[in-house]
This record gives structure tokens, C-alpha cells and sequence, in this order.
């Protein structure tokens, strides 16, 4: 446990940015999961899910929580996955 001031409050804030990013990230991988499932069973709203866990990767990389790269490696195969089923 750190002695200094502000040693300790940055123990605090990274527990609280840790959380918050967890948590992010969890429900980006609930909406992608979410969006492959519904383009293997040939959903109807495929391709609103698919729209809405593209946004949620875009909004991952720009708060920092993916790299820009990963996002758009991530969205390439969620859109690749759409036009392949159909």
C-alpha cells in the first residue's frame, strides 16, 4: 500500500477506471455475441444488431477501451459474417 498522497488517490482511480472499463468491455462482447447469434440463425433483425454492435465499437475506441485497429478488424469480420450469410 502506497505512503504518498497521491500514490494512494491513484490506487483509487485506476480501481474506479478498471470497473468502468470492465464493464464496457463486457457489454461489447454481450452485443457482438449477440449480433453473430442473430447472423446464424438468420435473424430478422440481423442487421439492426450488427448496426448497433458496429456503434458500440466505435464508441469503445474512442473512449480508449480498443485500439482503432482492433475495432476495425473487430467490425470487418461482424460485416463480413452479414454479407456472407445473406
Amino acid at each position: 500500500m502506497p505512503n504518498i498522497k497521491s500514490a494512494k488517490k491513484r490506487v483509487l482511480v485506476s480501481a474506479t477506471k478498471t470497473e468502468a472499463n470492465k464493464s464496457a468491455k463486457t457489454a461489447l462482447k454481450t452485443a457482438i455475441k449477440k449480433a453473430e447469434a442473430a447472423i446464424s440463425a438468420n435473424a430478422s433483425d440481423k442487421e439492426e444488431l450488427v448496426r448497433l454492435a458496429v456503434k458500440d465499437i466505435d464508441q469503445a475506441a474512442a473512449a480508449g477501451i480498443l485500439h482503432k485497429n482492433n475495432a476495425a478488424r473487430k467490425k470487418s469480420a461482424l460485416v463480413c459474417k452479414l454479407n456472407k450469410a445473406g
